[in-house]
């Protein structure tokens, strides 16, 4: 009988895939990569054609090893690693490392880890895609040029320990670029007003919300036009002038990709992208169901498209159709994205069985398994549901010269809404509606204003900014929960209940970037050169042209930077504040939030407290002086130098000036000062200062 050895990339994998296979085929795991640039140095030989060097990963040597042993004795070996890009480079690093002959090596890749999909994938085993592996290569050279090159320099300049990347760097400057954005803005003035009307026999008052006049909407910006408005009509008689009732219908959303399962498993279930991800690979190796075994329960999770199989197609229709009924079911085929940054590969992430429902099998999953699985399954079975339908009803109410709108929604059928409820689904509002008529009397019993100030962007999230970086072509699905792991690691961003936060350090080293290697955080260039690199994976583009056109631009503005770029001066800078331990003037450190004080006699004396640096400025409350402070986190604010005492505090920096016009204390914002009570709104242009011009 022959013999078959089929290697997995993890170790979760192998019981569950061995289970469907013959006795005659063995299944080891080859932990992941089992050969990598080294790690000692560049490994990248730029003078000869930009060859890889490629070394046994330390601490492998006996992993690869037996699994070299195991191929000599195997009639025929099966690679079947994750079926992605990586996986394509691991089976080939494999194919080296154990010395395989192509004739006795083959290919496999199974997008679900069921038994058929596993036994389909022996009957179509090919041989291995160079044009992905050399895509691989290409993107793991570029991201060691880029570490490599520009790490060293910034230990050089700013401290050990930072690090540069080919993504991290830029998802870090779309974090700078948002956080500038939010503290440049300014605030502005408006104003919303609802009407409370009596309707003859209803018992309810109806509530209209002010829409302009006869002619057009008005943005109501000031109290001054607002007086003016309810001046005009507080004594008006007011009728209904229209009445429109419409039927609206609402899509069944997309079955999840890597990115919008990230995005939905951040709002819906609080969770990291490392962790959705984390989760979700348990979920696809296999899950021990007792009687039925070790089970993959999910398609492979990392995807940028939305296609699914007619095969699970076909079953989900099955499915709604025997639970709910011919009637919810989505007629003809569903509407795939169109992103044009899909590469389309692998099908969206869905149930492998959409009968194992999350109910059925919950006794057999932790808490976060089972939340992650029915967030697919639901997502799944609703992508495959007719729309709900809506019935909208709008009534137009006017004393002639301004118009107030109601409107009420109410569901007329659920469609996917019976399985699937979005965050965004509205309320619904004034479902009285249905009993006013044009002949309705209408009394005005209240006017309610309410003052708005406009607000600024808001801070990224995890969910948003993978949402971000998707649209900018930025990264690909197995890189977003990575590249936000590495910057929260390196502190160069905090995460604060959702938001993201740039820190100090985060700052330092995002301006250092900008200015010696603008390129390498240009959305564009990166976004570009992604695109490149997606040439070479379908065999369009030769990689190393990508590298050999790279690497000539980085060497160059290397050198340049550690020429002329100045050492960012943070460290050892001595302070006139004195260690109450042994009197030395203690010094300004840098650690992983930022800078600190330390003594200078360490390690006699450890001294250490918080760097406090002074702003000049009186603090409006107490008098006491303003001082720049950070979060435990990292994050900078100003605060009172009599904390606790003095509660103050701003994420702004406040200025000597006082508002000419409310007296008010004034805050900096980009090139503006602006007055700290919104209900002034006094703004003047900010003088910059000498280090500025």
């Amino acid at each position: 009988m022959a013999n078959y050895l089929v290697i997995v990339e993890s170790p979760t994998k192998v019981k569950t895939v061995k289970k469907f296979l013959g006795k005659n085929y063995n299944v080891l795991a080859s932990n992941g990569h089992v050969r990598d640039l080294p790690k000692s140095s560049l490994g990248i030989n730029v003078e000869d054609d930009f060859e890889p060097k490629y070394i046994t990963i330390r601490g492998k040597g006996e992993l690869v090893a037996a699994l070299r042993k195991a191929a000599d004795k195997a009639d025929k070996v099966y690679l079947a690693t994750d079926p992605d890009r990586e996986g394509e480079a691991i089976s080939w690093h494999l194919s080296k490392a154990l010395r395989l002959e192509p004739k006795k090596m083959r290919r496999i890749t199974f997008n679900e880890i069921t038994k058929t999909a596993v036994k389909a994938s022996l009957k179509n085993a090919r041989d291995i895609d160079m044009d992905l592996v050399n895509e691989q290569q290409a993107r793991r050279c570029l991201d060691r040029m880029v570490g490599y090159e520009i790490s060293p320099l910034l230990w050089k300049k700013i401290k050990r320990g930072l690090s540069a990347g080919r993504v991290q760097s830029v998802a870090l400057r779309i974090i700078a670029d948002r956080e500038a954005e939010i503290n440049a803005f300014i605030p502005r003035e408006y104003w919303t007003m609802d009407a409370q009307f009596h309707v003859e026999g209803e018992k309810k008052l109806l509530t209209a919300h002010f829409y302009g006049d006869t002619k057009k909407k008005i943005e109501i910006e000031s109290e001054e036009q607002l007086l003016k408005i309810q001046d005009a009509i507080k004594n008006a008689k007011f009728s209904v002038t229209d009445i429109r009732v419409s039927e609206r219908s609402r899509k069944a959303p997309l079955p999840f990709t890597t990115s919008t399962l990230q995005q939905e498993a951040s709002k819906v279930l609080n969770m990291s992208t490392y962790k959705t991800m984390q989760i979700a690979q348990q979920l696809y190796e296999g899950i021990d169901l007792k009687k039925s075994g070790s089970v993959g329960l999910i398609s492979y999770l990392r995807t940028d498209s939305t296609r699914i199989s007619e095969e699970a197609d076909q079953a989900a229709r099955t499915y709604i159709h025997d639970q709910y009924g011919e009637e919810f079911m989505a007629q003809g085929a569903t509407t795939e994205n169109k992103n044009k940054n899909s590469q389309d590969a692998h099908e969206a992430i869905r149930p492998t069985d959409v009968t194992r429902t999350p109910a059925s099998i919950k006794e057999f999953l932790s808490r976060d398994q089972f939340r992650l699985y029915q967030l697919i399954w639901k997502r799944f079975v609703a992508s495959r549901m007719a729309p709900a339908k809506y019935e909208t009803n709008t009534v137009k109410i006017s004393d002639g010269n301004y118009v107030f709108n109601a409107s009420s929604s109410r569901i007329k059928f659920e469609g996917f809404l019976s399985v699937y409820v979005q965050d965004d689904e509205k309320k619904l509002e004034n479902d009285h509606l249905n009993g006013i008529t044009k002949d309705s009397d209408l009394r005005l019993e209240s006017l309610d204003p309410e003052q708005h100030f406009t607000q600024p962007p808001a801070h990224y999230t995890e969910a948003s900014l993978v949402k971000t970086m998707e649209e900018l072509g930025i990264g690909r699905p197995s890189t977003y929960a990575p590249t936000i792991t590495t910057i929260i690691a390196r502190h160069y961003v905090t995460r604060e209940k959702k938001n993201l936060y740039i820190t100090e350090l985060g700052e330092v080293v995002n301006d250092m970037m900008k200015q010696a290697f603008p390129s390498i955080v240009d959305v564009d260039f990166t976004a570009n050169l992604e695109q490149l690199l997606d040439a070479v994976g379908t065999g369009k583009l030769g990689w190393k042209t990508v590298i050999e056109n790279f690497w000539p631009d980085l060497a160059g503005s290397v050198k340049k930077a550690e020429e002329e770029l100045a050492e960012v001066k943070i460290a050892d800078e001595e302070t006139d504040v004195v260690c109450e331990n042994c009197g030395r003037h203690m010094v300004i450190k840098y650690g992983p939030h930022g800078k600190f004080l330390a003594c200078p006699g360490f390690p006699d004396c450890r001294n250490t407290k918080p760097y406090l640096e002074k702003t000049g400025v009186q603090c409006p409350k107490c008098g006491g002086e303003i001082l720049l402070k950070k979060t435990r986190k990292g994050r900078k604010y100003y605060g009172c130098e009599n904390n606790p005492d003095c509660d103050f505090m701003s994420w702004q920096k406040p200025t000597k000036d006082k508002c000419p016009k409310c007296g008010s204390y004034m805050l900096e914002k980009g090139n503006k000062i602006v007055c700290a009570n919104k209900e002034c709104g006094y703004v003047s242009v900010r003088e910059k200062d000498d280090e500025e011009k």
